[in-house]
């Protein structure tokens, strides 16, 4: 009698596995991504609590460049901090959030996220920025409600 064929051969396997490979290779840069794009939507957080103090001083004095960490409300720099944010500066009511130097996404480490005001007659308009820093992010790192 015939005897019926049980389990896989090695190619199927060789395959299988090259199949996973390929996925593998594919979906890890994709995650390290993701994972920096969550880190630094921390910094856009904590800094979004900065620009209510910031509009509020404008909208009371006219003027941004007493808009300083420290100063009229605004916490000192280290204060404001998360588990991937090391310190929200203000400076003239730009405000800039560094990331940390540890415990972060490589790509990331360091960082600096700038949002700048653009005052006018009416409300202060707010600006992502990563160029003009002393380490600037990667734009594809910035969240999309913040890039330009």
């Amino acid at each position: 009698m015939k005897q019926v064929q049980k389990g896989f051969t090695l190619i199927e396997l060789m395959i299988v596995v090259a199949i996973i490979g390929i996925l593998a290779a594919v979906a890890l840069p994709a995650y390290q991504d993701y994972t920096a794009r969550s880190q630094v939507s921390e910094a856009v957080t904590l800094s979004s609590g900065m620009k209510a103090t910031i509009s509020e001083i404008w909208a009371d004095r006219g003027d941004l460049s007493v808009a300083n960490s420290g100063q009229l409300g605004i916490p000192v720099a280290t204060e404001v901090a998360g588990k991937y944010v090391q310190s929200v500066t203000v400076t003239g009511g730009l405000i800039e959030a560094k990331m940390a130097a540890t415990g972060v996404t490589n790509t990331i480490q360091n960082g600096t996220l700038l949002l700048s005001p653009t005052t006018g007659s009416g409300p202060i308009i707010w600006t992502c920025k990563v160029t003009g820093s002393s380490v600037p992010l990667d734009i594809k790192y910035v969240p999309s409600s913040c890039r330009n």
